[in-house]
């Protein structure tokens, strides 16, 4: 190493510093500026190794200015030398030459992501967590870009698990969840590594990038969730793995079809349903289903009633493994809940009242939203019977019968289209008002 980089180097002992460690951590630079100034560098002397002018170092150090950029950040780290995981990047070229042991400090890392993720997201989708599911997004961009063999054990157990939904747990805990182990793929990502793994890790970031784009679309977030829609598709592709693209195509449908652009859904749906293919799969089943919704709510009773009949006749065909219980399976309950929607929407109630008694048999005990959006159709299939003072009564009892965090998102939008579909001359009735109230809530 150049004599002259080396004295610009953060000194070794900051990093074993605590307080150190910790404004690394939280990528507070006026406490690293600081410390290193104490610690002998002089302000031109940082930023000679971080390509910045000292003006703004001092500025920083004093607290008058801020960094944020990740260019700027990586630039610190390496002219610094600091590790790449103290502040949350990953391992930096140079690291791999000094000999320094960095998987507690991603461990560390890791779970301070989780722990930080769960907490934020948890008092709701704010720009604060915002930021950081885009920070994650971005570099899983770029790693996606780039051309030592990882383990994946653990992830692709990690993706397993999460894989059996939310289990009676909080959609934001399980976004957090999923997050911090997508970002532990993302630096492995950006390493060379065999075909064989690199294969195995695109498919991993498309399976989770998959499954929180599912939850951000559960939460309501419409814009993060087509991010990462997007990123995980781009992964599938690179992956190769057919089906799972096609799984993230159809999932991403139910964003314009539960949001109010039905006609878009039913694109993306039968995009799912031509890379899917014809065989029962429960990709191809989810694909007809959701088609099936689609056309329903567009109004195109001919093609919805078709999409319904092939996806119930590939959901009579699916083998025991096709119909896992999980995100990525169709199970008889998860059918239910596709044709509880369509039908509802189709006007044709009894059948519409037959999947929703046959999907609430078969909800787990946990389960609050499948159930939440069951009920909501119930009310919507009564209005459309011309039990309309009913049908509000039983949305807000549904509302009301939730925790607050489950009258959000998908739930809320559903209720939403049920008061807007209440003609006006019944909305000052006191039934159609308390329903109006639990929504402004």
């Amino acid at each position: 190493m150049d004599p002259s980089a080396s004295a610009r180097m953060l000194p070794r002992r900051l990093l074993r510093d605590p307080v150190v460690v910790q404004a690394l951590r939280d990528r507070n630079f006026q406490a690293v500026f600081a410390a290193a100034k104490a610690a002998g560098l002089s302000w031109n002397a940082m930023a000679a190794a971080a390509g910045l002018k000292a003006d703004r170092i001092s500025l920083v150090a004093r607290g008058e200015a801020r960094i944020t950029g990740i260019d700027t950040i990586e630039r610190i780290a390496d002219g610094l030398r600091i590790p790449g995981a103290m502040v949350g990047l990953a391992a930096r070229s140079w690291e791999s030459h000094t000999g320094v042991e960095q998987q507690p400090a991603r461990e560390d890392e890791s779970m301070h992501r989780r722990n930080l993720l769960r907490s934020a997201l948890a008092a709701g989708l704010t720009a604060a967590p915002l930021t950081e599911l885009s920070d994650v997004l971005a570099k899983a961009d770029n790693a996606l870009a780039v051309t030592d063999p990882a383990d994946l054990g653990h992830l692709e157990a990690a993706t397993e698990k999460h894989s059996y939904g939310y289990g009676g747990r909080a959609p934001t805990d399980v976004l957090a969840d999923l997050i911090a182990d997508f970002a532990d793929v993302v630096p492995l990502l950006q390493r060379p590594q065999p075909a064989v793994t690199r294969t195995a890790l695109t498919r991993i970031m498309g399976q989770l990038g998959g499954m929180a784009a599912v939850v951000l679309h559960d939460l309501g977030n419409q814009r993060e969730a087509y991010s990462w829609f997007a990123t995980a598709a781009r992964s599938a592709e690179e992956s190769g793995d057919r089906q799972l693209h096609a799984w993230i195509l159809a999932r991403k449908a139910m964003l314009p079809l539960n949001f109010g652009a039905p006609q878009a859904a039913a694109e993306l749906a039968e995009q799912a349903r031509r890379i899917a293919g014809t065989a029962p799969t429960a990709v191809a089943t989810l694909a007809a289903a959701v088609t099936g919704r689609a056309y329903a709510l567009a109004g195109r009773r001919d093609e919805a009633t078709a999409a319904l009949r092939d996806a119930d006749r590939l959901a009579d065909r699916l083998n025991e493994t096709e119909r896992a219980d999980t995100w990525f399976g169709h199970c008889e309950q998860k059918h239910h809940v596709h044709l509880s929607h369509a039908l509802t929407a189709l006007g044709e109630t009894n059948r519409a009242r037959e999947s929703q008694a046959h999907a609430l048999a078969l909800s787990a005990p946990t389960s609050t939203l499948t159930p939440t959006l069951l009920r909501l159709d119930a009310a919507a299939c009564q209005h459309r019977d011309g039990h309309t003072i009913d049908a509000c009564h039983a949305a807000t009892a549904t509302l009301v019968g939730v925790p607050a965090r489950y009258r959000t998102g998908l739930a809320r939008r559903r209720a939403v289209d049920l008061y807007r579909s209440i003609p006006a001359i019944l909305r000052s009735r006191p039934a159609a008002r308390g329903l109006a109230e639990v929504l402004a809530a």
